[in-house]
């Protein structure tokens, strides 16, 4: 039976180098054993022509395929000085290449950083591009606006949240990924190893690697098609894909990327977060609004939080799971007019759809997708003064009541209505905490994806509410069946606040799959929810950047009522800035987003892309040219996705998914290829701890955790505001703020459980500023205090908090204390210079724990020693033989005063 594996890319340093006909560029893996190279025409003005001789040389051999390049296109041949092929730039992947109205151009990644690891595989952000021009200027044709066309298309800025893997599918959520390496092998051979094999194998014919479907089985690199949705340079890359090695194609996403570790008693535990825009309808938060014609939504997000146990890095032998959640836009058929330069202009329905066909679109991609149940929280408000939000409540509650009637009733597409801005303007009412029923009851529909079964320690600590959990269970797996879609009207900082509630539930019942906590509740105020709420903050200012054009306005702080007084005028600078970026500058954003996707394809003796009164038609393709018939009024579903419900049919192995596999090669466990240890590791690179990644990501014991000591460790204690290691409030440098804060305002105790947490917010700051006023400031901030200053100040003490601290002070230490110290600070100065002399005067005091011999490493700069360990007396290795020996199952007898102490203990315990 053959092994699969994911294919780690081989080409991840580019070199580009010139002659004044061609481009060479040439690729390598990290180690730089084995090389590709990539021949690209400079010699024709408009078309592109990219050779790939799709074989793989190693350093010698490309040395000296660069020698004979220099050689032969020396101006005067044997002339020393003059290069005939010089390098002109260095790079970590190839974005794509673009045409507009001259010739060609390639924009390459010039650099990178790694923002996150999953399983061994690293993500890195892209720091830097370069676009550079591909015809020699003796060939090149100019035009007039190719200039300008190149500024709005070096608009959409590669160098913001922009991310990509060369080993790790970044389009696929890791329940797609895990899943794909577990189809059976049964499937794989029928279907590639057999018939469509040879057609995948054409460009290994010269590597010896044989294609007969009964060699014996192995391991195998497994390729699957991105989903190109969630890939934005797929455009730029589709002139080249059929061409060259799968190795050159790097694909991107666009969206969110964040990673922090929780530390559980030195247990490391990686929480991930991954936001994935679409690139169907994409666009600025007034232009882009509602569907196209194709069931494309704006703003559409989907989110994945992933957790495993970094302690054990494998996917097969670790653990790990993920949950994913979707936002988007209503999906119908509105718009808003921002010509009247309203702060909120009016919703209308474009186009009337009684029989809500592009919604019907719009839920048949999520079932092939995600599966059943659909679940939909719609935040729209429902009650107003003056028709607004409500517009789209009713369509949408009409289109999904118009849709349910012809599913089967457990197909059904669940629809929760929940008025957020009316509930947060409420004083009798509590929005996290009514959120927090949502949360519960959607996770527990839809399930999440754990790569392993249960743990034993589930069935030693039973919960009622893991047993209520849905999805679908294997023998190895559980899986996510189905999704939450949460909407608002712009889908940002309400929708923002009710993810991060349904994720922070999820994220209980991960920890618990993965035998972390001995029940599936996180409560506020712990070091592991603040960690997580950072995250998602980062992740809601990030996709409201990008879409709305300012950071959040409207905070999880701000609905739990914890939000500093402060935090009101920042939040009126967002709404400006908001403001002024949809009123000005969203219409040239949108230009280059529809350039860089390939919506508006420039074309000469057309209009260019600044002459367009509206881009409506790009988008709604139905308007230029007869689609394919309609569906089925009554039958809108694809056939095939129903039958494979509640599983996601982009999941199930049938033959129109395996054919989106491409078996790479036949190769042996330690290739390259598939060996994560050493694309991980690199075991041949000189690396030091400074620039570990591991080591400077954000870390909850370093982060959060409190700096006093004697307190419990554990993330999931629940912290007083003046105790965590990050300040509650998001400006902790400005001094004279917080000195302010605390002449004005006294510090509120905090909650005791989550339910107290967020019930001290009962009247928040509406959303809708129309009809309520500003933020509500009985609202009771956050006291700073200084670190390492545990006693509590009164208001009107005159004291410095230094002087409070020495006046409470009880005494001197004792002189065990003093001993223990004088040990710490003895180790501490030997840990860069050896005190011979001291050493033999401390001979005593050391006697119970090392002897220091002197330096083992030859560099001066080491702190590297020779110990030798006190001697063992004979009682201490009889206990530790004993517990060798009860750890293989030999149990000692238990003498006279074994049994007095036992029976003491159940007398004192039981009696």
């Amino acid at each position: 039976m053959p092994t699969v594996q994911p294919v780690i890319s081989c080409i991840q340093k580019l070199v580009l180098y010139e002659t004044r006909a061609r481009y060479f560029l040439v690729g390598s893996n990290h180690a730089e054993t084995k090389f590709r190279v990539l021949k690209i025409d400079r010699t024709e003005p408009e078309d592109l022509v990219v050779i790939d001789d799709r074989h793989v040389y190693n350093q010698q051999e490309v040395q000296e395929l660069l020698s004979r390049l220099d050689m032969g296109n020396r101006t005067k041949m044997g002339q020393k000085g003059l290069s005939g092929l010089s390098r002109a730039v260095s790079a970590f992947g190839i974005v794509g290449f673009v045409r507009f109205l001259e010739g060609y151009y390639i924009v390459l990644i010039t650099k990178r950083r790694k923002v996150a690891d999953i399983g061994g595989h690293s993500i890195y952000k892209i720091e830097d591009t370069n676009i550079i021009s591909i015809p020699n200027d003796s060939v090149r044709i100019a035009h007039p606006d190719e200039a300008r066309y190149v500024r709005i298309f070096q608009s959409v800025d590669l160098s913001s949240n922009f991310y990509f893997s060369y080993s790790y599918d970044l389009t696929h959520s890791l329940q797609f990924n895990l899943t794909l390496l577990k189809m059976p092998s049964e499937g794989l051979k029928s279907e590639i190893f057999g018939h469509g094999w040879q057609e995948s194998f054409d460009i290994f014919e010269d590597e010896g690697v044989s294609t007969q479907p009964g060699s014996a089985p192995g391991y195998y690199g497994i390729l699957n098609e991105p989903y190109l949705k969630y890939a934005w340079n797929g455009y730029i890359l589709e002139k080249v894909k059929a061409t060259v090695h799968h190795n050159w194609l790097l694909y991107i996403i666009h969206g969110f990327c964040g990673q922090s570790k929780m530390l559980i008693y030195g247990r490391p535990v990686y929480v991930t977060l991954i936001a994935r825009r679409s690139c169907k309808f994409a666009g600025t938060r007034f232009l882009k609004r509602g569907a196209n014609c194709e069931g494309d939504v704006a703003n559409e997000v989907e989110t994945e939080q992933i957790i495993h146990d970094a302690s054990v890095m494998s996917f097969s032998a670790g653990s790990y799971s993920s949950y994913v959640q979707v936002r988007g836009s209503v999906p119908l058929y509105w718009s808003q007019d921002i010509s009247t330069m309203m702060p909120k202009p009016p919703i209308t329905l474009d186009q009337a759809d009684p029989f809500a066909h592009v919604a019907a679109l719009h839920f048949d991609q999520m079932f092939q997708r995600f599966g059943t149940p659909i679940i939909i929280l719609n935040l729209v408000k429902k009650r107003e003064k003056r028709k607004h939000e409500r517009i789209l409540s009713e369509a949408l509650f009409s289109a999904i009541t118009y849709l349910n009637q012809f599913l089967p009733p457990e197909f059904f597409i669940h629809y929760i209505a929940w008025d957020m801005a009316k509930y947060t303007k409420s004083k009798l009412c509590n929005v996290l905490d009514r959120l927090s029923v949502i949360a519960e009851d959607v996770v527990k529909r839809t399930g999440f994806f754990v790569n392993r079964p249960d743990f034993y320690c589930n069935s030693l600590r039973p919960c009622e509410r893991w047993d209520e959990l849905g999805g679908c269970i294997h023998n190895t797996c559980r899986l996510q069946t189905g999704v939450l879609r949460t909407n608002c009207v712009d889908c940002l900082d309400r929708t923002n606040t009710a993810q991060f509630m349904v994720g922070k539930c999820a994220l209980a019942y991960q920890l618990y799959a993965i035998g972390v906590i001995d029940k599936p509740r996180l409560q506020f105020d712990t070091d592991a929810v603040r960690l997580f709420e950072e995250l998602y903050e980062d992740h809601g200012d990030t996709l409201s950047l990008q879409y709305g054009g300012s950071q959040l306005v409207h905070r999880v702080k701000t609905y739990r009522k914890i939000a500093p007084w402060t935090q009101h005028s920042k939040d009126i600078m967002q709404t400006l800035s908001r403001y002024y970026s949809n009123a000005f500058s969203d219409a040239d954003r949108q230009d280059a987003i529809n350039l860089f996707l390939g919506v508006f394809q420039p074309t000469e003796g057309k209009s260019h892309l600044w002459e367009l009164p509206t881009d409506y038609y790009l988008h709604h393709k139905n308007t230029m040219a007869l689609l394919s018939p309609k569906r089925s009024y009554t039958h809108w579903w694809t056939p095939e996705v129903l039958i494979n419900l509640p599983l996601p049919f982009d999941e199930v192995p049938c033959t129109e998914n395996l054919k989106k596999m491409t078996i790479v090669k036949k190769m042996d466990k330690s290739d390259e290829e598939i060996d994560v240890y050493t694309e991980f590791f690199r075991p041949y690179e000189l690396s030091c701890f400074d620039d570990t990644f591991c080591l400077t990501m954000t870390n909850s014991a370093k982060d959060f955790m409190p700096k006093h000591v004697g307190i419990d460790p554990s993330p999931f204690t629940i912290r007083k505001p003046e105790e965590t290691g990050k300040s509650m409030l998001s400006n902790k440098s400005n001094k004279e703020e917080a000195v302010l804060q605390r002449k004005t305002v006294a510090s509120a105790p905090p909650p005791p459980s989550e339910e107290v947490a967020s019930s001290s917010s009962e009247d928040d700051s509406g959303t809708d500023k129309e009809e309520e006023g500003p933020v509500s400031q009985r609202s009771t901030p956050v006291k700073i205090t200084e670190f390492g200053d545990t006693t509590r100040i009164p208001e009107d003490s005159t004291q410095s908090p230094r002087e409070t601290h020495i006046m409470n002070l009880s005494g001197l230490p004792s002189e065990d204390d003093f001993m223990i110290y004088k040990r710490f600070v003895y180790l501490g100065q030997n840990q860069h210079k050896v005190d011979t002399y001291s050493q033999q005067n401390n001979a005593k005091q050391l006697d119970n724990m090392m002897t220091i011999l002197g330096p083992v490493s030859l560099f001066l700069q080491d702190s590297i020693y020779e110990v030798h360990l006190a001697d063992l007396d004979r009682k201490s290795a009889e206990i530790f033989d004993s517990h060798i020996q009860n750890g293989k199952g030999i149990i000692q007898p238990m003498c006279k005063d074994d049994m007095i102490v036992y029976r003491e203990y159940i007398k004192n315990r039981y009696m």
